[in-house]
């Protein structure tokens, strides 16, 4: 949980995108009371107001892990980054396995897993991006780099929600997209962050050239949330995993069939 700041409540929790958002994270998949759920329920909403707290109160910037707090992600991160010279190398390295756990994922509705722990969902692969960023956030701190949960909405349409994480290295947060593998960073490489994204799109078109993503766009970053996640806290969070509830199921079967009549609340969420 971030630290502390003068009406931090007013700018905290899942309704910070509104209400059909709000319902909308009411009915995630993960499991009632696991890390996930906390996570978004401690989530701050990034704005004018809260810039200067999330900036530099809310998250400590020196990795507080401790070496065999978790050996065997320990043993991932010393394989990812083996070939790894650099702060940024190391970076790359795990974004780069991070966006190939996807690789691996389960497509059957019925077969698919939700949440659990770093270890349990790199052994099953996932393309959700929620569960591919906590393991992103988890592997960063191991390797050192300070790092956080980023939640980005695309408040004028449904269903349009993104989870990527924030990184803190050579004195700036930047964002990452472990889903995606793209590690967003300003013309001269210094790590951009969500903040610089939300308010210059040409930092995030710069990253949408070539092989575009489904996520890096422009109206993704329309508004931000940021939640703390300390690896070396996991003995007192909840990993049970979950199976897609009706609620999502309902809509991946919609975006299989390319939502026909359009994107659009199916569940009365804007009523």
């Amino acid at each position: 949980m971030c630290g502390q700041m003068k009406n931090i409540k007013n700018y905290q929790g899942i309704n910070q995108f509104g209400p059909s958002y709000k319902i909308m994270f009411e009915n995630d998949a993960h499991a009632d009371n696991s890390i996930d759920r906390i996570l978004m329920e401690n989530m701050v909403k990034l704005c004018s107001e809260t810039i200067d707290y999330l900036y530099n109160e809310c998250t400590p910037i020196k990795s507080p892990y401790q070496s065999g707090s978790k050996v065997e992600l320990e043993v991932y991160v010393e394989k990812i980054s083996l070939d790894s010279t650099s702060d940024e190398d190391h970076i790359k390295a795990i974004t780069q396995f991070t966006s190939k756990l996807q690789e691996r994922a389960i497509n059957d509705l019925d077969l698919i897993k939700i949440g659990g722990t770093e270890e349990e969902i790199i052994e099953r692969g996932s393309d959700w991006c929620a569960d591919v960023a906590r393991v992103g956030c988890a592997l960063f701190q191991v390797a050192g780099f300070p790092a956080r949960i980023v939640y980005l909405v695309d408040t004028e349409r449904a269903y349009s929600g993104h989870v990527i994480v924030e990184v803190y290295r050579a004195n700036y947060w930047g964002a990452v997209d472990t889903l995606t593998n793209v590690i967003y960073c300003h013309p001269d490489g210094t790590p951009a962050s969500s903040w610089e994204l939300m308010n210059n799109s040409k930092l995030i078109e710069k990253h949408s050239s070539g092989e575009t993503t489904p996520y890096t766009n422009i109206d993704q970053f329309r508004q931000v949330a940021i939640s703390n996640y300390s690896i070396l806290d996991w003995k007192k969070y909840d990993y049970t995993a979950s199976k897609i509830n009706e609620y999502y199921r309902s809509i991946l079967e919609m975006s299989g069939q390319g939502w026909p009549g359009g994107l659009r609340w199916i569940h009365g969420e804007s009523n």
